[in-house]
């Protein structure tokens, strides 16, 4: 009797863990976010009392100045019009990169000889600041969004580029042999070699290059461009106005994020989907 007492209360103790870790884990994350916000309110309010007194207020502005500002440009359709513009401009530089690095990646590293004559040539020209092609993209497609998306582009190719070709080169040939061995032919060495030795760092190069991609994006805005939120900011450093300075950079900071927790969410999804998130979680730990 006695046994099974203990049997039961040891059997209520384990069905409790995973409900008091979970427990824990939510309060840890709330406590982050609470410590998150706290740190912004704190910066805003010193931001609101040093300004004028401290500070000059003709470069730094007033956090009501700034949300004054951001409202503006947000109940403006011009404002959208930039929003748009530049998100456009963003996700068609990732894309094309990401599609150009990843076969660009694939094939030098899958052919040795042409990988051994092509790197040296791709490093000298990956070594091109991206906005000194500004000027040579916009005399090839003008200053409409594909000089833009061509400065983006730059930028994504080659960190994916670098991801997938040197994970080709780093991964295990006693893996692939021992696949081959076992009769296993392509489709069973991408399947089960391949792709989860490229996983990781295929999402490590999205995560590193979407803030690529949008600072290739503002920066050739700057250069030249009839909109986007780029050109917003110039203008708005041309005329010193300081509220829609800040303004426009929180709107970039958003759009950073947006685009870094979409990677990030993908990121997490893929891995799960290919098992390999457990072996993340034990790398970390």
């Amino acid at each position: 009797m006695v046994t099974a007492t203990r049997s039961a209360e040891r059997t209520a103790e384990a069905a409790t863990k995973p409900r008091r870790r979970q427990s824990e884990r939510w309060r840890g994350r709330a406590a982050v976010v609470l410590l998150r916000v706290a740190v912004i309110v704190v910066a805003g309010v010193l931001w609101q009392l040093l300004s004028g007194p401290v500070l000059p207020e003709y470069a730094v502005s007033k956090p009501t100045d700034v949300v004054d500002a951001l409202w503006k440009f947000l109940q403006s359709p011009q404002g959208w019009t930039d929003i748009k513009t530049t998100s456009i401009e963003i996700l068609a530089g990732f894309g094309i990169g990401v599609v150009l690095g990843t076969v660009a990646g694939l094939v030098l590293g899958s052919f040795r000889l042409l990988g051994q004559v092509l790197e040296p040539l791709i490093a000298a020209i990956n070594g091109i600041p991206k906005i000194a092609l500004a000027p040579l993209f916009l005399l090839f497609f003008g200053i409409g969004i594909w000089s833009k998306i061509a400065i983006a582009v730059t930028g994504v190719s080659f960190v994916v580029f670098y991801n997938i070709y040197l994970g080709l080169r780093l991964r295990q040939r006693e893996l692939v042999e021992i696949v081959q061995v076992m009769g296993g032919r392509r489709h069973h060495v991408l399947g089960y070699v391949t792709i989860p030795t490229l996983a990781a760092p295929f999402f490590a190069a999205l995560k590193t290059s979407g803030p690529l991609a949008i600072l290739g994006v503002i920066g050739a805005e700057f250069i030249a461009s009839a909109e986007g939120v780029g050109h917003e900011l110039f203008v708005a450093a041309s005329n010193l106005d300081a509220p829609n300075e800040f303004a426009g950079l929180i709107v970039l900071v958003v759009m950073t994020l947006i685009l870094n927790g979409i990677l990030s969410s993908l990121d997490a999804y893929a891995l799960k989907k290919l098992g390999l998130a457990g072996r993340r979680r034990g790398r970390k730990s």
